[in-house]
């Protein structure tokens, strides 16, 4: 066969030109006695799996050391590459030929353009605006002491770099990307640490937000400056194609965006065909600007800038690409860096990586010591200052994008990306376990003062947070809160608390809506808003509610309840169950994980609310609590005790107590009758009060107790979470208890189809002190409640 090759002579020469005999994408099968490897379309298949599996193996293995999700992702790319599975040339040749590697090298450039873009999406260019001055220090000093420093050591160690290494302009674009901390490495790393509600999560990403944009004009400078080595001119026609590019999204695809957002109907999806023209939009944005000679990673990020963050168009869009993009395409990614990446091509050339080690690790130093440095001097505890400035310091996609590109402007080679490669997977991989070990983001939530029901001083105000996710929850917490008594002597203060999730955005949100200008627009707000709007106005003075706005993910929502109620100094958390029971069951997505952690974590007593809808159209209610001792179980009747002056409730009290007194903690028993007693004398002369007292062997008769009790006349049933039991009186229902995590057994079985009730449920934890078992002031309680 006769082959016409139009390629140098120099390169056939050198065995650079390989030929291949063209094959159709697909094999007829192996009982043709066909290799599935010879063929593209298989290969890439064969590829996906390998390099999908490693990563997730390796991220399985890595988790328990706390290591983030770009340590594992880049030690995958590793081992697929010549450093390690590559070493063996049958596996090279096989699995990643040099036409199954051009594949994946161009898949793995989409990875991170999608990264990038998907990172402008919910980037926030408007808390520059809000940032403070603190911010703007610490993103100022920790983006030009390190690129000051890094310059300085570049030009003591410039005789003895690499020729391209050495120029003015490489050494600009090395320090510049020393100094910079990428917001999308910053996001990432906190949202896996669950810090994205935290003071310190918002305070990073703020700036890092800063730092970008003075990093994204260095990125620039150096890019000019390179275009420009060749002909001067060249950096010229750069700076007019970056303004031009940057013009026509900004002026251009913004409006398009903001054109696509209004006319979307609120609460409902953004058009599909928008959502495709926009991801489509990423390639031709890439392509555009790759052929401006802007770098095709720029294009991506600008575009994903231009989206509005946050519903309808940017939550669209991170919710229906965010998954295929970092579980399909980034493994691709980061193959391609394994790819380029190979341990043994440093060997023997330490003198000659030794300069540009030097300059990353005084980098990573000064970056650390200033943002430390600077936090310091703006009085931010040291445990706070320290985890800052190791969160400035990572490392992670957007530098290994860097490396690429320096590749590709022959700034290093093969052994100095590789040592770079190293140095960002050793980065974060010691410095994120260390952040995990030095905050913990609800130590201030444990506090040591007392804030409960119980312990609320007589004729004061008490401070409640409600929890709200939807409209549904609205109408039973203000039921409750109608109940529960406020008096001009004793008032309340609410907190209303609605709680969004955040998709399509990485900064979270808390509003103030009476301090804050700052307008929100989500579906429900407005009727939540106006439903305890009237509620107040019916109340009068004894009422006053203050709204509030939370949006942030669920992992971290606990947080922002948690941090309102500490400063609020609140004395009760209420929140919804995570189903609304009723005629029609219906389970509210990712509630039960926010339950549990504000009960884990919360600085004051927690209520949690099962409303079952209004059983009966009735001016009076009947409640009754069933008490079966422990800390939770005074809170809950110290909460009935407020509902008992309502002249509009009658209370009966349940007391559940063992034979003989078997199984009763000594010191809690005496808390309990001590609260009871006190209950009882006060409420002695009150006739819509009843106290009962019923004894029982296990489990089983406290089940038939409650069953016997079950009267329609019920609106709610008001227990004790699980805090202080006597392990006799539950024996044997835990093994059956669906929501015993959140509920308590009896409030899981009260709230229960088991009980067939109609009645509404309020299950009470108290509050958890820290550093003191609970209830341990126990004199303190006794003498109180004897006097």
């Amino acid at each position: 066969m006769e082959v016409n090759l139009t390629e140098p002579p120099k390169l056939i020469n050198e065995g650079l030109v390989i030929c291949r005999p063209t094959q159709p994408s697909h094999p007829f099968g192996i009982f043709y006695g066909e290799n599935p490897l010879d063929y593209t379309f298989p290969l890439v298949l064969l590829e996906i799996s390998i390099v999908i599996f490693i990563t997730h193996i390796l991220r399985f293995l890595l988790k328990p050391l706390k290591q983030p999700r770009i340590v594992s992702e880049i030690i995958g790319g590793i081992i697929i590459g010549p450093s390690v599975l590559g070493r063996n040339k049958e596996f090279a040749t096989y699995v990643f030929p040099d036409h199954g590697t051009y594949v994946l090298k161009n898949v793995g450039v989409m990875g991170f353009m999608y990264f990038l873009f998907l990172s402008g999406v919910k980037m926030d260019l408007t808390t520059i605006k809000k940032s403070g001055k603190k911010d703007w220090y610490i993103a100022f000093f920790g983006v030009l002491i390190p690129i000051i420093t890094t310059g300085s050591i570049a030009l003591v160690f410039r005789k003895s770099m690499e020729k391209e290494l050495a120029k003015g302009s490489s050494i600009w674009g090395v320090s510049s990307s020393l100094g910079i901390t990428a917001f999308p490495v910053l996001y990432t790393i906190i949202q896996e640490l669950n810090l994205l509600s935290s003071e310190i999560g918002r305070m990073a990403l703020s700036t890092a937000v800063i730092s970008d944009v003075i990093g994204i004009n260095g990125v620039v400078a150096f890019e000019a400056a390179k275009q420009g080595e060749g002909k001067g001119i060249a950096a010229l026609w750069y700076m007019v194609s970056f303004v031009v590019v940057l013009a026509s999204i900004i002026g251009g695809v913004r409006q398009a965006m903001l054109w696509i957002v209004r006319s979307t109907p609120e609460g409902k999806p953004v058009e599909q065909f928008y959502v495709i023209a926009i991801l489509l939009g990423v390639l031709v944005v890439g392509f555009v600007s790759d052929m401006c000679g802007l770098a095709i990673a720029n294009g991506p990020l600008w575009l994903g800038l231009a989206v509005p963050d946050g519903p309808p168009l940017g939550a669209t869009l991170v919710e229906r690409s965010e998954t295929i993009i970092m579980e399909v395409l980034m493994p691709f990614s980061f193959a391609f860096v394994g790819m380029y990446t190979d341990v043994s091509s440093m060997s023997g050339l330490w003198s000659s990586l030794k300069p540009l080690l030097f300059i990353a690790l005084a980098g990573y130093f000064t970056k650390f010591v200033a943002t430390l440095a600077v936090s310091r001097f703006f009085h931010m505890p040291l445990r706070d200052s320290l985890t800052l400035s190791l969160i400035m310091s990572e490392r992670g996609h957007v530098e290994l994008l860097l490396y690429i590109h320096w590749m590709d402007l022959k700034m290093i080679t093969k052994p100095y990306f590789t040592m770079m490669v190293l140095l960002t997977t050793a980065i974060p991989a010691v410095a994120t376990p260390l952040i995990s070990m030095i905050y913990d983001p609800t130590r201030p939530y444990m506090v040591n003062t007392r804030r409960n029901i119980q312990h609320n001083p007589p004729n004061t105000g008490i401070h409640i947070v409600a929890c709200i996710h939807d409209q549904e929850s609205v109408a039973g917490f203000i039921n409750l809160l109608e109940v529960s008594n406020p008096t001009v002597s004793s008032p309340f203060s609410v907190y209303a608390l609605r709680l969004v999730e955040l998709v399509g955005r990485a900064t979270s949100l808390f509003i103030d809506h009476e301090n804050q200008e700052q307008a929100f627009q989500h579906t429900s707000f407005n009727s939540i808003h106006n439903a305890l709007r009237l509620f107040q106005e019916s109340k009068g003075e004894v009422v006053k509610i203050h709204s509030f706005t939370s949006v942030s993910p669920k992992r971290s929502m606990y947080q922002d309840i948690c941090e309102l109620a500490l400063d609020k100094k609140a004395s009760l958390i209420i929140l919804p169950f995570h189903k609304e029971l009723g005629r029609t069951e219906m389970v509210r997505q990712g509630v039960q994980s926010v339950n549990s952690n504000v009960l884990a974590h919360a600085p004051c007593s927690v209520g949690v609310l099962v409303d079952k809808g209004p059983s009966r159209q009735a001016s009076h209610h009947h409640f009754v609590v069933l008490f079966l001792g422990g800390g939770d179980a005074r809170e809950a009747l110290a909460y009935a005790d407020r509902m008992a002056g309502n002249p509009d409730v009658s209370l009966t009290v349940i007391r559940f107590l063992s034979q003989n007194n078997e199984g009763d903690l000594e010191m809690e028993k005496k808390l309990d009758d001590g609260l009871v007693t006190w209950f009882w004398v006060k409420n002695e002369g009150n006739s819509q009060v009843v106290y009962r007292e019923v004894v029982v062997k296990n489990g089983e008769e406290t089940v038939a107790a409650i069953q016997a009790m079950n009267d329609d006349h019920y609106d709610l049933w008001i227990v004790g979470r699980k805090h202080g039991i006597n392990p006799l009186l539950i024996q044997g229902l835990s093994n059956w208890s669906d929501n015993i995590d959140e509920l308590g057994v009896i409030g899981d079985y009260v709230a229960s189809m088991d009980l067939d009730s109609t009645a509404s449920v309020l299950v009470v934890q108290q509050q958890v002190l820290r550093g003191q078992e609970r209830d341990s002031a126990g004199c303190f309680l006794l003498r109180r409640f004897s006097s």
